[in-house]
């Protein structure tokens, strides 16, 4: 890599990257040690694709456990500036997590729109721990999403998700890290694509840094929706959009035109990966690179597995795949993966049975 960060110099999203970001003398420099995320070389994958090298970008470990964190600091700033006490988002869990985590340790109110029975309960019990009003909506996102702009139109409470412009402009620091550890972009970037708002503020990233001499050239944007939840893919929304990727579940993105320029002025896709892949990508990253995060993460090497089976080279390629969120956040998932857990007596001679040594 390039450079290394020490612990003591973590300076968060708002001072590290302020000459890219809309601060101002007013701004409160907000900082929960959001960024300055984990650039981590596969340890097997890269081989068994034949491409290199293969990068993962953990996300996950942002303050809590999402890329969220990141566009949060600096709407949740924008909004203490701006006077608001108050913050709301509808969810599918990251960002009411990153919302509620944010607005409490710079004391607003926060209230979060959830779909009823559609919100992994890792992202709820994060909600409900930092005390922010939870609203289960008996509906899916899009019309969780609907609610909360027509609720932040009508009474002085800040809409903190991604249509807020300042989430993009915290999310794009991401792009800025990875050129920051490899000393230039990667030629490729593969990211889940759900509400789209990842993907296209990576873009904004990846091209401010050029045109400011950082790098010298941008990657290909490589989104991947989940096959029962890719109106992009189809193009057109899906009602009901249906996968086990809960944090993708989303059937009419907020910044689907976003994504659509992402794709085309860098030469990428976006398709769509099937929930079996996402299991399957998902089980190997915990299982063979020690990466566990959360079932939308694993769409991006899903998708990855799947260009490589249809033919795309990668063999002098650097790839860099985003880690969005942690495993921790879905735990039922991780639960349901065929296992068999034995129980044996209190004797050595049993354990050692056990684990085959004896």
């Amino acid at each position: 890599m390039a450079s290394s960060w020490a612990a003591s110099d973590r300076l968060g999203v708002l001072r590290r990257y302020r000459d890219y970001l809309p601060i101002t003398e007013a701004t409160p420099l907000v900082c929960m040690g959001e960024g300055e995320t984990p650039l981590v070389r596969s340890q097997r994958l890269e081989a068994r694709l034949g491409c290199g090298p293969l990068y993962f970008k953990l996300e996950s470990c942002n303050p809590t456990g999402s890329f969220k964190d990141r566009g949060m600091v600096v709407a949740v700033a924008k909004a203490i500036e701006e006077g608001q006490k108050a913050v709301l988002c509808a969810s599918t869990g990251n960002t009411s997590a990153a919302a509620a985590a944010y607005a409490a340790h710079c004391d607003l109110r926060a209230h979060v729109l959830v779909p009823k029975g559609n919100i992994a309960q890792g992202k709820l019990a994060q909600a409900v721990a930092h005390g922010a009003q939870v609203i289960a909506v008996d509906g899916n996102f899009d019309q969780a999403l609907s609610l909360a702009r027509a609720i932040t139109d009508k009474h002085p409470i800040a809409l903190v998700n991604s249509l807020n412009p300042y989430r993009l402009e915290g999310q794009k620091t991401a792009a800025f890290e990875i050129i920051d550890h490899l000393g230039d972009t990667p030629n490729y970037l593969f990211i889940p694509v759900g509400n789209a708002g990842n993907i296209t503020a990576y873009w904004r990233g990846f091209v401010e840094y050029q045109q400011r001499g950082k790098a010298t050239k941008r990657p290909r944007m490589m989104g991947f929706q989940a096959e029962g939840a890719a109106p992009i893919v189809l193009g057109r929304p899906v009602e009901k959009p249906v996968t086990v990727a809960t944090a993708i579940r989303i059937g009419n993105p907020a910044s689907w035109k976003g994504a659509e320029a992402a794709r085309d002025a860098s030469g990428g896709v976006i398709e769509a990966v099937s929930d079996e892949e996402i299991l399957t990508a998902y089980r190997l990253l915990a299982q063979e690179e020690g990466i566990f995060g959360e079932p939308a993460s694993a769409a991006s090497l899903a998708g990855l597995f799947k260009m490589s089976r249809q033919g795309l080279d990668f063999g002098n390629s650097t790839i860099v795949c985003i880690i969005t969120g942690s495993g921790l956040k879905d735990p039922e998932t991780a639960m349901a993966i065929p296992t068999e857990v034995r129980e044996v007596p209190v004797e050595l001679t049993a354990v050692e049975k056990a684990i085959g040594v004896a």
